[in-house]
């Protein structure tokens, strides 16, 4: 291979990554996870085509923890769709009869994917870029789901810390998975939380606190589902 040509891939990928980090994507969902109710068949996400003036195909698919796509126990529906220049549509996360055994004393953790496919350019050498949203997706099995009790009682507030040497423990009392990305720098502690929340089993707080010792029962403010 010359150098010429050499020089023009290389060129080629570094214009592609450019494209991409200042692209904006055309099929949008309306939230950034899905918390699917064991206790309903089937929940619905909304899409939005944003290009006023090409339709876009959407193509939907679920995949497992280890980011390996899978067609049990949920599915999408349908699985691509056409969507209208400037129009609104929806995709159908459906339950099938395997859902009954998954684990119903804890949530069960997958990704929900979402890819725009552009129309076919009439253009000659064109390069045309489809991107893909992929938000996480959590099955609520229904013994699980906060009753109008618990909803008026935060979970946040529930928390506990107890210092464990460099470390904070994070107590959490229920069995709903919390995503503590929202958690920054607060009450003088220095890192992000480093810890997925799961199965009400205690999880830790990377940094170590403002004073050294004892139990904490303040919430911690930005974690959120």
């Amino acid at each position: 291979m010359s150098l010429n040509t050499r020089l023009t891939l290389s060129s080629l990928a570094l214009l592609a990554i450019g494209m991409c980090q200042g692209a904006n994507a055309a099929i949008a969902l309306d939230r950034t996870r899905v918390i699917f109710d064991g206790g309903k068949d089937a929940t619905s996400v909304n899409i939005t085509n944003n290009n006023t003036q090409l339709p876009y195909l959407a193509q939907g698919w679920i995949e497992d923890e280890q980011g390996q796509k899978i067609t049990a126990p949920l599915i999408v529906l349908p699985p691509v769709q056409r969507v209208e220049p400037g129009k609104q549509s929806q995709v159908k996360v459906q339950a099938l009869p395997a859902a009954k055994s998954l684990p119903q004393d804890r949530e069960t953790v997958y990704y929900f994917n979402l890819r725009e496919i552009p129309p076919r350019s009439d253009k000659a050498n064109t390069l045309q870029i489809a991107l893909q949203t992929r938000i996480k997706l959590f099955y609520r099995p229904q013994a699980i789901t906060p009753s109008q009790q618990d909803l008026s009682n935060p979970w946040q507030e529930k928390l506990t810390l107890s210092r464990q040497g460099e470390h904070y423990q994070v107590n959490k009392p229920d069995a709903v998975l919390r995503d503590p990305g929202g958690c920054a720098q607060h009450q003088g502690w220095q890192d992000r939380a480093r810890f997925r929340a799961a199965d009400g089993a205690p999880q830790r707080l990377a940094g170590p606190g403002p004073d050294g010792q004892g139990t904490r029962h303040r919430p911690l403010p930005g974690l959120r589902e």
